[in-house]
């Protein structure tokens, strides 16, 4: 009776462990907790809708203002302006103004634009060279020293405009209708997304210590080729097979080696008028230091005389002034800023080391004349500014503005 007792006990006991097996089960559900998670989400949308519906008014207030926003210009009445280009005595052989659309690559426009005059000047013919050639072969080389800078060299939009010495003596140049850099039907370039991917391969290069020269920049030359096309390494033209190179010096007849670029400033100690200096702008990413430095007075002539002769110029400097107003094509120093008799190396100099002056546009000046006393240059402008007036892509820039606000 014990031993029978025993056996079914084991067979309890054995049954007892198979039913402790593993299995799955639906998930244990607490209505009381979901209640209390709906709860929270209630309270967080009716948070998130208050919180929408000041944004809202209060974006819309900041819309208001914007669009109602006043901005400080001069009070034109009784200034004496030159009627319009066609008013100019000395008005220079040049092409019609090209808009440079969404890009910061005014440098190039006013650079090629002076060149355009350049070949006129040499071969009497009227060629419309390629801006977006010259931009194309400014990314590499920011890019190229980037590299070898590792990291310590700008790679933006902006440039001095006597980066197109550099870029024709290394790369030559094309025609526009060879290499028009733009792939949108309307033909109006926008540099936004092509320079956030560039900046976005070299971020990847920096953080993964990627410093191969010829890697770097073919990437990065892959991502201006999708935005901008492949440029040619040989082309047809009027006949003719060219390289780049062979178009500048053959039916351009353009030295780079024949141009000088002039500034007026008195920051570098050691460096005196007449010699060669430094423009310390990140827009000189080169860091060239090869600026003939002239005495105020000197600069302002010196542009003047080179008109005069015949010659274009090109200018960079300041174009972010109450006194540049594109409504009526002109740039002036107002008096309530500074006298003109006040103008002197001094107070040009002050505006620079404050920040007051920028340097942040390029022009291309092309004609001269005077005023009731005062002389005014013709600017050709690819600016949208230089839009919104009668004149579409002129300014007229009185020479006190020159002489204050030109680098």
């Amino acid at each position: 009776m014990k031993r029978l007792n025993v056996t079914c006990l084991l067979v309890l006991c054995a049954t007892a462990a198979a039913a402790q097996g593993p299995v799955y089960k639906a998930k244990y559900k607490y209505p009381v907790l979901d209640r209390i998670e709906a709860r929270r989400d209630s309270l967080k949308a009716l948070v998130a809708d208050a919180k929408a519906a000041v944004d809202a008014t209060y974006a819309e207030q900041e819309k208001a203002q914007k669009d109602a926003a006043l901005t400080l210009r001069p009070d034109w009445t009784g200034v004496e302006l030159p009627a319009g280009p066609d008013a100019f005595k000395i008005r220079l052989a040049h092409l019609p103004p090209v808009a440079q659309y969404n890009t910061g690559s005014c440098w190039a426009f006013s650079a090629t634009s002076f060149m355009e005059s350049e070949v006129i000047r040499l071969t009497k013919r009227n060629v419309k060279l390629s801006e977006m050639w010259l931009v194309y072969w400014e990314y590499v080389e920011k890019v190229r020293r980037w590299v070898r800078e590792y990291g310590h060299s700008a790679v933006e939009e902006g440039s001095q405009g006597d980066a197109i010495l550099d870029i024709y003596a290394k790369y030559g140049v094309v025609p526009a209708e060879i290499y028009t850099g733009v792939l949108f039907a309307d033909g109006r370039h926008d540099h936004a997304v092509l320079m956030d991917e560039l900046k976005s391969w070299l971020k990847w290069a920096e953080d993964n210590g990627v410093w191969d020269e010829a890697r770097v920049v073919e990437g990065a030359r892959a991502i201006l080729d999708v935005h901008m096309g492949r440029p040619p390494e040989t082309f047809s033209w009027q006949g003719r097979t060219f390289s780049p190179r062979s178009f500048l010096l053959e039916a351009l007849r353009l030295d780079p080696g024949a141009y000088v670029s002039c500034v007026s400033r008195m920051e570098q100690p050691g460096v005196a008028f007449y010699q060669p200096c430094l423009l310390d702008v990140q827009d000189n990413w080169r860091r060239k230091a090869d600026y003939l430095n002239l005495p105020l007075d000197v600069f302002r002539a010196t542009a003047e005389k080179a008109l005069r002769a015949g010659y274009t110029v090109a200018f960079g400097g300041d174009n972010s002034e109450p006194g540049v107003d594109g409504m009526v094509d002109a740039a002036i120093v107002p008096r309530w800023d500074i006298p003109g008799e006040l103008i002197d190396q001094g107070s040009r100099e002050f505006r620079i080391a404050t920040g007051q002056t920028g340097d942040d546009h390029g022009v291309h000046a092309v004609g001269l004349t005077t005023l009731g006393g005062r002389d005014w240059f013709l600017i050709k402008d690819s600016n949208r500014s230089s839009r919104l007036g009668a004149d579409q892509g002129y300014y007229m820039f009185d020479a006190d503005y020159v002489a204050l606000k030109m680098l």
